[in-house]
């Protein structure tokens, strides 16, 4: 039976990662992972592996409330995170983003079997879900194409005081778009 309300940090369990509620003692083990600046070349903030950069968007990923630790299975290492966002029920639509995950997960099965955990929980009361990619994030954008995801259209959003281009990938439950590891 599904809950009536979503549960955007839940854990999920797959056979290489766990997905589980971000905590506040997860900052040391994900900045981390994360202090790489090849991790953040693509990115529109490419500088988000500098400690006071990543403590900022460590505190957004805890006050969003969907904010997910990725952990390794076989060593029990924080290897990334990814987050929930912008529940919007009466649209029955939720934003999959904020992913990054260590180098050492990159071309493997990791990204693809996290993105097929995240999209079959949304799909419990989603029927769409977006994805918002920099046009730079090359990565980004081949790893959503990779898990069945199409580009919808391209936006413009005010960021720090300035605008930046996202692209706008999506998913359907109808259209029965799952991906693959």
């Amino acid at each position: 039976m599904t809950p009536t309300h979503p549960d955007w940090q839940p854990t999920l369990r797959g056979e290489r990662i766990t997905l589980r509620p971000l905590h506040a003692d997860d900052f040391p083990a994900l900045h981390a992972a994360a202090d790489d600046p090849a991790i953040w070349a693509q990115h529109p903030e490419p500088n988000r592996h500098e400690e006071a950069v990543f403590r900022r968007f460590f505190a957004g990923a805890l006050a969003s409330g969907g904010a997910l630790a990725v952990v390794d299975v076989a060593t029990g290492q924080v290897v990334g995170s990814s987050r929930f966002y912008d529940w919007n029920p009466a649209e029955a639509t939720v934003v999959i983003g904020f992913t990054f995950l260590a180098r050492s997960q990159w071309g493997g099965a990791t990204n693809g079997e996290m993105k097929r955990l995240m999209l079959a929980h949304a799909f419990r009361w989603a029927r769409t879900v977006w994805f918002h990619v920099g046009p730079d994030n090359v990565r980004s954008q081949r790893a959503l194409e990779r898990i069945g995801a199409r580009l919808d259209r391209v936006v413009t959003v005010p960021k720090n005081g300035r605008d930046e281009r996202r692209m706008v990938f999506r998913c359907d439950r109808a259209d029965g778009a799952a991906p693959t590891a």
